[in-house]
């Protein structure tokens, strides 16, 4: 396994980037510029391994798309225009791209087969499979399309109402794509509110959807017209360097152009209920809302994250989790067991590498117990392929007494590619 020594025992993070496009966004954008009639252009486009499967998917299913850094042109299909691909659909990494490309396949009059790398193999599907079902899609797949490879035949989809099980945006995404191609209404309850990408987006396209506190209703055969959309920085690729800059000493650290969707943004209110020093300052923008965040070191107090607050923040918990290990006092996350079927189980993955590097800290069913204040030591941790993990690991590394080595660190290349050039670039 390929391994990278970390930068350790660092005395101060200063300076300013710009933070990547939003891969959430990214992954919207190609796939309703795909939808839509006409060209879309896209800027700030997040050039990742998810959101390049994205594009591969969607150009196997003859969707002429250039894209060259962050600049992507879609020549729109039309929700009719698509094509039976010749190939198997293989989503790499991306839970995000085969989970919404189920609802858009659910309508389609064609078959198709989606397919991942292992740990999508792993990563329970029915969630997204029952719903879509119960509109008339016909899926089939390992252990009753518990899990990949999956089989899709599209047909005629009806409208229905669905009360979510759990608070997940990507099985309300896909119920919605299925839904703008099905007869009728289909209406969506949630648990609680989670990211609002696709809503927003379906309405930068020119669709209607209607919402009601955590009720959603949309109808089919809307026609969706090509536009221009500029993907914000991603507040959870953000995270990691607003925790860097709120552990390490003498720091102070301007992230610019921040995605600050509410929905997105629970790490933030996290952040200032234990005490970080840290401002923001909007920016007009159209779609999305963002600002500049500035972060400076910040003497920590523990607290107790749970409920509604937590689809707010799921993506973010590692790297919390290594800011409440320097927090006085005890941190509680509570209902996040959504984290056992991300890229990893991330509760026990986050315990066993965090206590390797000396915090303690307790898995528990939902979530994780944190007594904080503890001093960082070396180690050789792993990212156990899990882009999220590897950036968490190598911001506990900057406040580490001794030497750090992460195994497959390449696994961030998933979401953050320039990773390691910006953290260099902040650190004194």
């Amino acid at each position: 396994m390929k391994t990278k020594k970390l930068q350790t025992n660092i005395q101060s993070l200063r300076g300013s980037i710009a933070i990547p496009g939003d891969k959430s966004i990214s992954h919207r954008s190609i796939m309703f510029g795909a939808l839509a009639e006409g060209e879309t252009t896209v800027t700030n486009f997040l050039p990742g391994a998810d959101c390049l499967s994205t594009i591969s998917c969607f150009r196997q299913l003859g969707v002429h798309i250039e894209q060259e850094g962050h600049q992507v042109r879609i020549e729109g299909k039309g929700f009719h225009g698509l094509k039976e691909p010749e190939e198997v659909l293989d989503v790499g990494n991306s839970g995000t791209t085969i989970r919404l490309m189920m609802g858009i396949l659910a309508g389609q009059d064609f078959s198709a087969v989606l397919e991942g790398d292992e740990s999508i193999a792993k990563r329970p599907m029915s969630r997204v499979v029952n719903p879509l079902r119960e509109m008339g899609a016909v899926i089939d797949g390992r252990k009753g399309a518990e899990y990949t490879p999956l089989f899709i035949r599209g047909g005629k989809l009806q409208g229905f109402r669905y009360e979510l099980p759990v608070a997940s945006a990507q099985v309300k995404s896909a119920i919605i794509l299925a839904g703008l191609q099905a007869e009728g209404e289909t209406i969506i309850v949630e648990p609680e509110e989670t990211r609002d990408h696709t809503e927003r987006m379906i309405q930068e396209f020119g669709g209607k959807i209607e919402k009601d506190g955590q009720t959603i209703k949309v109808s089919g055969n809307q026609v969706f017209k090509g536009t221009t959309i500029h993907v914000p920085g991603d507040i959870s690729s953000a995270a990691f360097f607003m925790v860097a800059a709120a552990i390490t000493e003498n720091s102070e650290v301007v992230l610019k152009n921040v995605g600050l969707n509410s929905t997105r943004s629970g790490i933030i209110d996290v952040m200032k209920s234990m005490g970080a020093d840290i401002s923001i300052e909007m920016k007009a923008s159209e779609g999305e809302p963002t600002g500049d965040i500035t972060v400076r070191s910040s003497r920590l107090k523990g607290t107790t994250i749970s409920g509604d607050l937590i689809p707010r923040l799921i993506d973010e918990i590692p790297v919390i989790a290594l800011l409440a290990s320097q927090a006085e006092g005890i941190t509680t996350i509570k209902d996040a067991a959504e984290l056992k079927v991300k890229e990893t189980n991330r509760i026990d993955t986050v315990a066993n590498e965090l206590s390797i590097l000396g915090a303690d800290i307790t898995p528990t069913a939902d979530g994780l117990i944190i007594n904080g204040r503890k001093a960082l030591n070396g180690g050789m941790v792993t990212s156990h392929g899990d882009h999220r993990i590897g950036m968490m690991l190598a911001v506990a590394a900057l406040i580490a007494d001794g030497e750090v080595e992460l195994g497959d660190p390449d696994a961030i290349d998933v979401s953050y590619p320039q990773f390691f050039e910006h953290l260099t670039h902040l650190i004194q």
